[in-house]
């Protein structure tokens, strides 16, 4: 039975320079760029999060990282205006701090 290695075969033949442009090269495609909010968004994040906050509701936060946009779901429990950072605690009672130039998009949380 013929068995193929696959791209392996050819690493042997390659510097591994080019094995390690070739990586980063892969690894920057799944990448996006960071979406562009106007003012009225923020407004509209800022009403949320007030009201969130003012009725203990959790949220569900899309938020920009590292070229990949992550979810995070849980209640604000602080916000640092000064540092322009919000401090969330998830369901899992776990505190994470969140940029508020990092946050792409708000929901109220359903699954709670």
């Amino acid at each position: 039975m013929l068995r193929d290695r696959g791209s392996i075969k050819w690493v042997s033949m390659m510097l591994p320079e080019h094995v390690e442009l070739l990586r980063e090269y892969h690894e920057n495609l799944d990448k996006v760029k960071k979406p562009v909010l106007d003012e009225q968004k923020y407004e509209e994040f800022n009403d949320m999060i007030c009201e969130a906050m003012e009725e203990n509701r959790p949220l569900q936060f899309a938020y920009y990282q590292k070229g990949e946009v992550s979810m995070l779901a849980g209640r604000v429990h602080y916000v640092d205006a000064l540092k322009r950072e919000l401090r969330i605690v998830s369901h899992t009672d776990e505190t994470y701090v969140l940029k508020l130039d990092d946050i792409i998009e708000i929901e109220y949380d359903c699954h709670v």
